[in-house]
């Protein structure tokens, strides 16, 4: 298990279980052993399992888990995602945090996949944001994945995207730009360059200076967004961004970009329902 799953899961237990799981402790006997399963009770795609089996085997390294459905795969209302055996009061410890856990990556990877269909048959790829849960970015960003999408940028570390308030603080956009490309060759560092346009104006100042991989598109509407494509000519990766809804995200994906980044993959999601049930 990788480090920061580990340091995940032992906070997210401690925040739990605290002192104790009382509950259990009062009325399961220590020695009792139990089964249990994953039930899906909604429609979707389910994410999170791999998680799960991790919280699991880290409460209890004793529990037997028989994985029954593969993450990414589409499920059904009925449908069994893996079944556990072990000490009945470590099963009762690990219930409420992987249920958390695949809830809310299900229902990501199943909002991923609903957007991903929407623009099929085009050429665009579906990006998540930054606007993630502080601490389980890299769940949340693993159901995108599982949900069809592509991760945009981890973080602030591994790729340059200069927004409105780095080109109004560093002076325009030239500066902006020019700036960015002399850090990077000073500080021996190879990584791409995004540069966020609001305006056809703009626009126009990025592609007379160039020194940038990926334009971003901000706020513009679909027939904006195919007369700058036109201007771009194919010279830099096309990405659009703002006020894009599942209503109208084919309307651009049509217009030939690159990519579509979709905050609300992250931020505005609905979890899936399931439950860990007992079983004999």
């Amino acid at each position: 298990m990788d480090k920061e799953l580990s340091a995940f899961i032992e906070n997210a237990l401690r925040e739990d279980i605290g002192a104790g799981d009382f509950s259990s402790l009062a009325c399961v006997p220590a020695e009792a052993q139990g089964k249990a399963h994953l039930l899906v009770k909604e429609n979707g795609v389910i994410a999170g399992i791999r998680i799960a089996k991790a919280i699991l085997q880290q409460v209890d390294s004793e529990i037997i888990f028989s994985q029954l459905i593969k993450d990414g795969t589409f499920v059904k209302t009925g449908d069994i995602a893996f079944t556990v055996a072990g000490k009945s009061q470590s099963i009762l410890k690990a219930e409420r945090l992987l249920l958390n856990v695949m809830q809310r990556m299900s229902g990501i990877a199943t909002e991923t996949a609903r957007y991903v269909e929407k623009i099929k048959g085009t050429n665009a790829k579906i990006l998540d944001t930054r606007k993630t849960t502080p601490g389980v970015r890299f769940l949340e960003k693993e159901a995108v994945r599982l949900g069809g999408g592509t991760n945009h940028r981890m973080g602030l570390y591994d790729m340059i995207m200069l927004k409105d308030n780095h080109i109004d603080f560093a002076g325009g956009i030239e500066q902006a730009i020019i700036k960015t490309n002399r850090f990077l060759e000073e500080n021996n560092l190879s990584l791409k360059i995004e540069i966020e346009c609001r305006n056809f104006d703009e626009l126009h100042q990025v592609l007379a200076i160039g020194k940038v991989d990926r334009i971003m598109l901000d706020n513009f509407t679909p027939d904006e967004t195919r007369k700058a494509l036109a201007l771009i000519n194919g010279r830099y990766e096309t990405e659009s961004s703002g006020g894009i809804v599942y209503e109208n995200i084919r309307d651009y994906a049509e217009c030939g970009v690159d990519f579509i980044s979709v905050g609300a993959l992250t931020h505005q999601i609905r979890s899936l329902d399931m439950s860990l049930k007992a079983i004999n």
